[in-house]
């Protein structure tokens, strides 16, 4: 999987409009500055065509699958057209089934309720948590982080040569790092993967909202994203791939909609007869609307063209880490080396200063929303940081003071919706704060880094 890095005319592709880009934010130094949202990586804004679709939806809101009325029979057609959409726009196989979740959590861990006993799962320790940690009931190896593509591929394989081979086994891995943006090769672990009898998932939640996702070129077993990451944040996910595992399965929830039928028995009890379709793992009332909203997500970047805004963004990502290079103290944090495809995802530290002291100081002086922690990814980040397994450090709480080096990084973040402005303002903001130090003093309250109101550090 490769990326073009080419730059394009900006003109010729416009960011997508997204809500909350007029919005303004006070500055503790004073007045206010229309907020720089750099924090795709956790929750992207929503695009505008997504937020149009759902009001216009909003007054047919009906019951899903069993209703007679009207509305309700608008409803069941708009959510199952709008698993077709998504299956359009993974490449999904014919027999493939799409599967509506919360999250890529959920989805990842819907999937670890639905392997069969005595899998044999593989997971990279460069994972997110929710990759990382939902295989509990497997016999999971957990393999050491790669420093190139190819590196991650010989790991795989020397591993999966080990294991069983009668035996039913899994791969786990991400398509795109929470953490450093990079790429993974993810179409060659496929193939060892399928070369030595296992399957394998691909966590495209830092993916699918950069680049396109094709089921079937890639060659994996499903893929899981959510849409809060895909400019759809109303609280759904997505689980897309094989249906056999998943039909073998006990409901991952049981209840109605999941039940196909249901009889009490002679002896008092019940027999249920469970669906076979993607409504098997789909009990209760369905989140109509968050579906509605990754379904026209998708849509609008298909229309857009993926290819425009992979190019636009691949403009970005080479500005910001030009801008950051000529910065001496800042070092970008790297798996596979500076040559390596990226997407909009870019973690670094800043010598002499704690990451939390730091992203407080973007936020309250220049307007800027950035993310500081380990990301939800604590071993990859103290593999990056070459820190201890036990080295204290963690996600969203550092303990550091203000000004002390703590176990935690920087993380930018940007996409589809991002004007150029904002990453001016944030190479301007990080140039600044290194050469000049920060306006404020802060403090650290209840973990967090904030501005100490009325405590001025240095003057303008």
């Amino acid at each position: 999987m490769s990326v073009s890095t080419a730059a394009i005319d900006s003109s010729v592709c416009a960011p997508l409009p997204v809500l909350g880009q007029d919005v303004t934010v006070p500055l503790v130094t004073g007045g206010e500055v229309t907020y720089a949202a750099l924090d795709y990586a956790a929750s992207a804004p929503a695009l505008q065509r997504v937020w149009d679709d759902v009001a216009a939806y909003a007054p047919y809101y009906g019951s899903v699958h069993r209703g007679a009325g009207y509305l309700s029979q608008l409803s069941t057609d708009l959510f199952e057209n709008s698993r077709r959409t998504v299956a359009e726009f993974l490449g999904c196989r014919a027999d493939d089934q799409v599967v509506f979740t919360r999250s890529t959590t959920d989805s990842l861990n819907l999937l670890a309720a639905a392997i069969p006993a005595n899998c044999q799962v593989f997971v990279y320790e460069t994972e997110h948590h929710a990759s990382l940690l939902p295989w509990r009931d497997a016999q999971v190896t957990y393999l050491n982080a790669p420093r190139t593509p190819g590196q991650a591929v010989e790991t795989l394989e020397r591993a999966l040569a080990d294991r069983d081979p009668y035996g039913p086994a899994l791969v786990c891995v991400t398509g795109a790092s929470n953490v450093t943006g990079e790429l993974w090769p993810v179409k060659e672990l496929a193939a060892a993967a399928h070369a030595h009898g296992a399957r394998i998932v691909l966590d495209a939640a830092q993916l699918a909202p950069h680049h396109p996702v094709d089921i079937a070129e890639l060659d994996v077993d499903w893929v899981a994203f959510s849409g809060h990451k895909l400019y759809a944040p109303f609280g759904s996910g997505v689980l897309a791939g094989r249906a056999d595992w998943l039909q073998a399965a006990e409901p991952y929830l049981a209840g109605g909609g999941a039940s196909r039928k249901v009889a009490r028995r002679a002896d008092g009890g019940v027999d249920v007869d469970w669906h076979t379709t993607a409504a098997r793992h789909e009990a209760g009332s369905p989140n109509v609307i968050g579906v509605y909203s990754i379904a026209s997500a998708c849509k609008a970047l298909t229309e857009a063209g993926f290819d425009s805004l992979v190019a636009r963004e691949q403009e970005l990502v080479s500005r910001v880490r030009a801008g950051l290079a000529e910065v001496p103290e800042v070092q970008v944090l790297s798996l596979f080396g500076d040559d390596a495809p990226r997407v909009g995802v870019i973690s670094f530290v800043v010598r002499g200063w704690n990451s939390s002291h730091f992203a407080a100081a973007l936020s309250a002086e220049y307007g800027i929303g950035v993310r500081d922690g380990l990301f939800c990814a604590h071993p990859l980040v103290r593999t990056l940081l070459g820190s201890e397994p036990q080295d204290p450090g963690e996600c969203g709480a550092p303990e550091a003071e203000p000004g002390e080096r703590s176990l935690n990084a920087i993380r930018v973040s940007f996409g589809a919706g991002t004007p150029d402005e904002h990453i001016d303002r944030f190479l301007r903001a990080v140039t600044e704060l290194v050469r000049e130090g920060a306006q404020w003093k802060y403090r650290t309250e209840d973990g967090r880094c904030v501005p100490d109101r009325g405590e001025v550090a240095r003057t303008v």
